[in-house]
């Protein structure tokens, strides 16, 4: 039983570090902002639980303090995507392809 969670716990962390390689390739490659912001906030947090749920299969004992992480991890990420969204906004403004601002109203 000790090998298979083991195998487990191997597979959710090379599945959260393909999905963190994907968030920083597109923070790379993604054209503008909003898009860069969502691949390194949705993809991170994603490839970061599922890194934390890999090392959970692997050391049983560290449930309690990889739950406390996923939550700190679930919390903070979209505060800081919120934050930089709006200083961005206030910096350089989004325009959608007819050069228009949809969030004029919202300074």
């Amino acid at each position: 039983m000790g090998d298979i969670t083991l195998y487990i716990g191997y597979g959710f962390i090379l599945f959260g570090s393909l999905f963190l390689i994907i968030a920083s390739l597109g923070l790379l490659r993604l054209p503008d902002t909003i898009s860069r912001m969502h691949a390194g906030t949705k993809a991170s947090t994603l490839g970061t639980l599922l890194v934390l749920v890999g090392v959970g299969f692997m050391e049983p004992t560290l449930w309690f303090k990889l739950l406390l992480l996923a939550l700190f991890v679930l919390l903070t990420n979209p505060l800081s995507s919120s934050i930089l969204a709006k200083s961005s906004y206030i910096k350089n403004g989004f325009y959608s392809k007819s050069n228009v601002d949809d969030m004029k109203d919202s300074k």
